[in-house]
């Protein structure tokens, strides 16, 4: 498989990993939008949020648990942050192995910007 992500979790790739338990694995962003931009992904390869199975869902859960962990660590959970999960390309999915971005440490409007 060629997946970017999948390479990341083999270690074929170097990443700056913040998180990683048996199920997740989350890591600086290359491209910051915010002071805290975390990728969160699930170690087993799902491509898109449309291929998520019923056996999928306490996975895709740790990753939203996850995200609430590392936004409680990094010491913005009270104040607020925001979490996305982008699904094909109208979706802006550019890495086809889903993943939540966590963003923190600045004020956010809507529509994300």
């Amino acid at each position: 498989m060629d997946c970017l992500f999948c390479k990341m979790i083999e270690r074929e790739i170097p990443t700056d990993i913040v998180y990683e338990d048996e199920h997740v694995l989350a890591f600086n962003d290359i491209n910051p939008q915010a002071p805290t931009h975390v990728l969160i992904i699930p170690k087993k390869h799902i491509a898109t949020l449309n291929d998520i199975e019923p056996a999928d869902l306490a996975t895709v859960g740790r990753l939203q648990h996850t995200a609430a962990h590392l936004a409680k660590e990094n010491g913005f959970a009270e104040d607020g942050y925001r979490v996305v999960m982008n699904c094909n390309e109208l979706g802006g999915q550019t890495v086809y192995h889903i993943h939540m971005h966590l963003l923190g440490g600045r004020a956010f409007t809507w529509p994300a910007g």
